[in-house]
């Protein structure tokens, strides 16, 4: 009996340590990476600084969660560096009574920083297990407000919409429009744009009075914006 408190106690030593060390590795990370560079929004900061990245991360690559790239999620997919996490959220210039629409959920993190930051993050990911298992996570972890669909994110999510803000994780090859469709007028949009297999240029969009104005703001490298096949 003695023998199996020992090891019991053991065992919570080690995760006491090991999530002490995953937040050291985040506080570094936000020093490091994000206010070293060019990422000075307090709410975009605190969030990065909050939620648990490594929680978002494949057992197998955990220990690369707070490197400076991107990391392997499964299916085919990733999870963003953190400067351009940071970077897209930061963006946004995000209020806490917005409503954000985020295309292609994946992991799931990018939709829990906007959920420190926002009242309601609506978050969309065609590949079934991916969202259901950002689906799972974000509950565990206490996100009840943001809400996860699956499907195809070109069509966006007009019943909930219109949004003031909405970020897309994905390549695309054009803007959808019906994504400037469900963007609020003062709203804004942050979308990787360009062709598959090559450089993206994160394109900034803003609608005004109705009118659409967009601006690259940086070259990127993002997984394509996938669809269904049957859609048009």
């Amino acid at each position: 009996m003695r023998l199996s408190w020992l090891a019991l106690l053991a065992g919570l030593g080690f995760a006491v340590c090991a999530q002490d060390d995953y937040s050291i590795q985040r506080k570094t990370m936000v020093e490091t990476q994000l206010k070293a560079r060019d990422i000075y929004d307090k709410a975009t900061l605190a969030a990065m600084g909050k939620v648990p990245r490594e929680q978002f991360v494949p057992s197998e690559y955990r220990f690369y969660s707070y490197t400076d790239g991107p990391v392997s999620i499964g299916e085919g997919q990733t999870i963003s560096q953190p400067y351009i996490v940071a970077y897209m959220t930061q963006a946004l210039r995000l209020k806490p009574h917005h409503k954000v629409l985020e295309v292609g959920t994946g992991s799931g993190y990018q939709a829990a920083i906007l959920a420190e930051i926002v009242d309601s993050v609506y978050t969309i990911e065609i590949v079934k297990p991916l969202g259901l298992r950002a689906k799972s996570l974000l509950k565990v972890l206490g996100y009840d407000n943001a809400i996860v669909k699956i499907g195809d994110g070109y069509h966006g999510w007009p019943e909930k919409g219109p949004f003031d803000a909405i970020i897309v994780t994905a390549g695309a090859e054009a803007i959808p429009k019906p994504l400037i469709d469900q963007l609020k007028d003062g709203g804004r949009m942050i979308i990787p744009v360009g062709p598959h297999r090559g450089v993206r240029q994160l394109v900034q969009v803003d609608k005004r009075n109705g009118k659409v104005r967009k601006k690259s703001v940086m070259a990127v490298r993002f997984v394509p914006f996938t669809r269904n096949k049957e859609d048009p």
